[in-house]
């Protein structure tokens, strides 16, 4: 009796942690969103000062990268990384726009950005769920749990029966 009251507090507890990986993907999105506006701003900034200059964004980079001073080249390079890291988040950002509710959560644990899951995870807030995909996830997480429970304690069941005395 008391195994499966654990087993089933077990459950219970695997259903709400799960119930938070769509909450958990909503905020890492607003800081994937948040990432990319900064890498816009940053970009917007380089490229003004380009443009003063009469430069494209190429040649600016360019000059950067070609210039005798080392830390004005790795700027440089540093510099067509973000760019490039903007073109992937926004690319990832718009999958996620297109994707339903369960396939965001799919395109989440196959192709995450570790430095901003990071992040959203320092701050992570719990929600209720209220979404059709929050109540899913509960559902699920919770039969996951029990069912683990039953795999861990189906052998300690076996030994039971087989100690306990046989009444005629």
């Amino acid at each position: 009796m008391i195994l499966r009251r654990i087993a089933f507090f077990l459950a219970l507890l695997s259903g709400i942690l799960a119930s938070q990986l769509p909450e958990f993907a909503q905020q890492y999105r607003q800081r994937l969103g948040g990432a990319i506006d900064e890498i816009k701003r940053v970009v917007a900034n380089f490229d003004a000062d380009a443009a003063r200059l009469s430069l494209s964004r190429d040649q600016g980079l360019e000059r950067l990268k070609a210039n005798g001073d080392q830390f004005i080249r790795q700027r440089g390079e540093q510099l067509e990384q973000d760019i490039a890291r903007g073109d992937r988040l926004e690319r990832q950002l718009q999958a996620y726009a297109e994707a339903g509710p369960f396939r965001r959560l799919g395109l989440f644990a196959t192709g995450f950005e570790p430095d901003i899951a990071r992040r959203a995870f320092a701050h992570f807030e719990p929600a209720v769920p209220v979404t059709s995909e929050g109540l899913i996830s509960a559902g699920g997480g919770f039969f996951a749990g029990w069912f683990l429970c039953g795999l861990v304690m189906a052998p300690l069941q076996r030994r039971k029966r087989k100690i306990a005395p046989k009444t005629a």
